[in-house]
């Protein structure tokens, strides 16, 4: 069974346009069990009652923000094990050292084709 059938990925973006993007690009590199959530705080209580594999989440976002979501994660010992993928339209040097000091397992910027997130993924879990 390839790693594509079993991985459950959660998409975690307050846009729906870049949400149903990456949920397309997951769908055509053949990733079936995905959830998403539209807000940090509502995917941080959701992460910690059912937790995923992977996390691919926005930065930008009201409320709790994409890096909020992963400090969140990586303080709970449930969720602290969670990949986690941050999605940025402006990925800055401030941003990138913030994440990698949060435990952020990699990153891409927008816009991206499924090529590129597929590459991205793969370094955090392993050969689709």
């Amino acid at each position: 069974m390839a790693l594509r059938d079993t991985l459950s990925v959660m998409v975690v973006d307050d846009m729906s346009t870049s949400r149903g993007l990456i949920i397309m690009a997951l769908e055509e590199m053949g990733v079936r069990k995905i959830d998403f959530r539209k807000s940090g705080g509502e995917a941080l209580q959701a992460l910690v009652a059912n937790p995923v594999h992977l996390v691919i989440s926005d930065y930008n976002m009201p409320g709790l923000d994409g890096l909020g979501l992963l400090k969140g994660l990586r303080e709970n010992r449930v969720t602290s094990r969670i990949g986690f993928i941050l999605v940025s339209g402006r990925i800055t040097a401030e941003i990138i050292h913030m994440g990698q000091a949060l435990g952020m397992n990699n990153y891409i910027q927008k816009p991206f084709s499924t090529p590129q997130l597929k590459s991205c993924l793969e370094r955090v879990v392993g050969a689709l």
